[in-house]
């Protein structure tokens, strides 16, 4: 009789949000890797991509795992110094403004997803991907709607992309003063606007943006 691939598993419930890693587990299809980005809806800064590997067991320092989104700043980084520590293994990508510029955001995203998986530096048996399918992975991988809300690797990849990129917006707001990028991250929002439209844009800014660049002077 044919073996079915992948192998059919219950999907039972989990701690936390573990339930997808631990059917892809008893499937033998770990280790099982997520990858998320923080910055495509920005207008200026760069574009960061994670990818994490949690350890088949539930720690309690994870416990909190969820979308980076809903997480206030203090429990971001209290999970960044968890998910660093004890991950199996992590990495971050950073697509700078200009490579945005040159080659698209959605192709950005997807180049952030490939390097950010083959930067672990363990080889996943499976990938867990935020909201769409990436092509071109070197192990299968499913598309998880709300994925960092439903996945603990996926927000473990969450969490790694928005605190590092937080933390180069932060320092980018004393290189670049007047544009207030500590306090919006370089999102547009009517306090952004108000600066681009007092000081044009910077260097830092996404040029191929349409608010962007129809502030050029």
């Amino acid at each position: 009789m044919a073996t079915r691939w992948p192998p059919r598993v219950a999907i039972r419930r989990a701690a936390g949000l573990r339930t997808f890693e631990a059917a892809l587990y008893r499937s033998g299809l770990g280790p099982v890797a997520g990858v998320d980005e923080a910055g495509r809806g920005a207008c200026a800064g760069p574009l960061v991509v994670a990818a994490c590997v949690l350890k088949p067991t539930q720690l309690a320092s994870l416990a909190d795992l969820d979308d980076s989104k809903k997480l206030t700043a203090a429990t971001r980084e209290k999970l960044y110094k968890s998910v660093t520590r004890h991950s199996a293994a992590w990495s971050a990508v950073i697509i700078d403004a200009a490579e945005v510029d040159q080659i698209g955001i959605h192709v950005a995203n997807i180049e952030g997803m490939r390097r950010a998986v083959a930067g672990l530096g363990i080889q996943p048996g499976y990938v867990l991907s935020d909201g769409f399918r990436v092509p071109g992975l070197t192990a299968p991988s499913l598309p998880v709607i709300g994925g960092d809300g439903a996945a603990a690797c996926i927000a473990a990849a969450s969490i790694v992309a928005k605190v590092t990129r937080d933390r180069i917006m932060v320092a980018m707001d004393t290189e670049l003063p007047g544009y207030g990028f500590a306090i919006h991250k370089g999102y547009s929002t009517e306090m952004h606007m108000q600066c681009l439209d007092a000081l044009g844009p910077s260097e830092q800014h996404r040029m191929s943006y349409r608010n962007v660049r129809m502030r050029v002077r």
